[in-house]
């Protein structure tokens, strides 16, 4: 029987072949030079997604509503169909269920032509008395979650990952959701990082080192936890979800945003649609009480609209846009569940824009006077 260890260097050697090849995206979905021959993606020694765009997994593990395999499998198809080579997963996305559907559609593609980034932090023991409806309603998932921010807890994390992915490595990881509004957490979120620090981010600089992965970062709803890491820690790159949209973005770009560029840290954007907010979902980012939605956030929205309309802009495009535009954007996820989606948001990403309707936000205070946006 193949052991951890066994596995982990299997990976390795695969990462080594995969570092050699190509990665194909349509013209203005990936970087300028649009590869990953030897050395692309690296920047001063960390690793940067070289493409600009990507699938994000939620919404394929049934975070919102029941959705078939073959749904799944179709929505994939069209991202694939359409150029996107960047997807971004997680065990947490369904409890497993989103990275079986994107491993089965994945691994017999070319694994140079693509990149993924998954999660640490949350490992999924299969039980029949597990509580997976508690968080995600719409999944058939066996399995609990236990929260494991150790060094050996990220190993196992990333073996399983692999496994359910049926790939040999993974170009991105991120230790996901170590942060203030993670109500599920044992124990508050400081000594989970505290944890981490020792445990989680020296593992994973050693796993970059040893090939298994090109690069990590954490991956969180919240400011503070991307601060700490920043300042105390090594990352390559970092999702900063539900911080940088439209609706809200004073206080990464004013605050966060300084910071990364003195630490020379570059993010993974998501949550630009601020969970399908502002492109008319009832709901407002993630979570039991999205349907919660802030009064001013509504109000925000419609003026939103109502610019947008005058101009003759789409709404989602102008959104996911504008969240890609800052310089420490290394790319942008945008999570869907059809294949009307999925080339809805390709289409935006390659859209034009007029500059007068990015003056006018501003002229309404709408978005912050420096606020970088698209040209």
């Amino acid at each position: 029987m193949t052991s951890r260890r066994d596995f982990l260097s299997i990976a390795a050697a695969g990462s080594a072949l995969a570092a050699g090849g190509l990665m194909a995206a349509r013209p203005g979905l990936a970087a300028p030079g649009n590869g990953a021959q030897s050395g692309a993606g690296q920047r001063n020694g960390r690793y940067v997604p070289p493409i600009k765009f990507g699938l994000g997994g939620v919404p394929l593990g049934n975070e919102f509503e029941v959705i078939t395999d073959e749904e799944a499998y179709q929505t994939l198809d069209a991202a694939w169909s359409a150029g996107v080579r960047y997807y971004d997963v997680s065990p947490w996305y369904g409890l497993g269920l989103a990275e079986r559907r994107f491993g089965y559609f994945l691994h017999n593609k070319n694994r140079d032509e693509y990149i993924v980034s998954s999660k640490v932090g949350k490992l999924l023991k299969a039980s029949r008395q597990n509580d997976a409806k508690s968080n995600f309603a719409f999944s058939p998932s066996p399995n609990n979650v236990v929260f494991d921010y150790t060094a050996d807890g990220v190993r196992r994390s990333v073996e399983d990952s692999l496994q359910r992915l049926g790939i040999s490595n993974l170009d991105i990881v991120f230790v996901h959701d170590i942060s203030p509004d993670n109500k599920l957490l044992p124990t508050p979120w400081q000594q989970q990082f505290a944890i981490a620090l020792k445990g989680a981010f020296p593992a994973l600089a050693r796993m970059k080192e040893e090939g298994i992965i090109k690069g990590w970062g954490i991956g969180v709803n919240t400011p503070e936890p991307i601060l700490r890491v920043m300042q105390e820690a090594d990352p390559d790159v970092c999702l900063l979800a539900s911080q940088y949209s439209l609706i809200d973005h004073a206080n990464a770009l004013n605050n966060v945003f300084p910071v990364a560029r003195q630490r020379d840290v570059k993010f993974v954007i998501g949550s630009s649609l601020n969970a399908g907010f502002i492109s008319g979902s009832p709901r407002y980012n993630y979570g039991k009480t999205s349907w919660d939605i802030p009064r001013k956030y509504i109000e925000k929205r419609e003026r939103l609209r109502a610019v947008a309309a005058r101009y003759g802009v789409d709404l989602r495009t102008a959104a996911q846009r504008f969240s890609a535009a800052p310089d420490v954007a290394a790319a942008l996820i945008v999570g869907a569940r059809s294949e009307e989606q999925v080339l809805a948001n390709v289409t935006s990403m390659q859209a034009t824009i007029p500059p007068e309707f990015w003056a006018e936000l501003k002229r309404q205070k709408l978005i912050e006077q420096n606020a970088p946006t698209p040209s």
